[in-house]
């Protein structure tokens, strides 16, 4: 069976996950601590916050963060072997109760009115690295001004091709540092105009 690596700590740490399938990049071990430690490292209080993991795959950003503390996470993926790997790792790790699986395209979703546990205090997503232009989309939804879909103090976090150029500005939301990871990149966003990338 397909392995999309472990949670990484919190009440489910170390069991592990199962991926949608061979074809799918879930996240590597390695790339995922590093996500989770930037989310804390800007946002002291992230789990205590609801989380929001767009294009979920195998809903291990949104374990992750259930397994951490977070009250509540909704997992939205439009592929429908994705969301039955999604619900049985929810199972697995004892987090079904907290989450709500949404199978629906994710830009969909987000051109709909935010819907509890709306506004989140972070965010992922992790698009199949083809789907770029979605990637780009998407954050501009999530991002529009008084869309209300992220708290005022938000952490957003996209996973995507290393040569994909995201923009530094997308509606509300401002990129305050890239890393890289061998192929993959991790762009974070912040709200707060004064976050922007290379601001004082």
């Amino acid at each position: 069976m397909p392995d999309a690596g472990r949670v990484i700590t919190g009440s489910a740490g170390g069991l592990r996950l199962e991926a949608p399938g061979a074809g799918t990049r879930p996240f590597s071990d390695k790339v995922k601590q590093a996500l989770f430690s930037m989310l804390e490292a800007e946002r002291e209080d992230a789990w205590d916050h609801p989380f929001l993991d767009l294009f979920a795959g195998s809903g291990a950003a949104g374990i992750e963060a259930l397994s951490r503390g977070a009250p509540a996470a909704v997992l939205v993926e439009r592929d429908g072997r994705a969301v039955a790997a999604i619900r049985r790792n929810l199972e697995h790790t004892r987090q079904a109760d907290d989450a709500l699986v949404v199978r629906r395209d994710v830009l969909a979703v987000l051109a709909a009115p935010p819907f509890p546990p709306a506004p989140f205090g972070c965010a992922v997503l992790d698009p199949p690295y083809a789907q770029a232009a979605d990637l780009v989309a998407a954050l501009g939804r999530l991002a529009a001004p008084d869309g209300g879909w992220l708290d005022e103090a938000a952490v957003v976090v996209a996973k995507h091709f290393w040569k994909d150029e995201l923009p530094a500005s997308v509606g509300a939301l401002a990129r305050i540092r890239v890393r890289r990871f061998g192929e993959t990149a991790l762009s974070v966003y912040r709200p707060e105009a004064d976050h922007a990338e290379g601001a004082p």
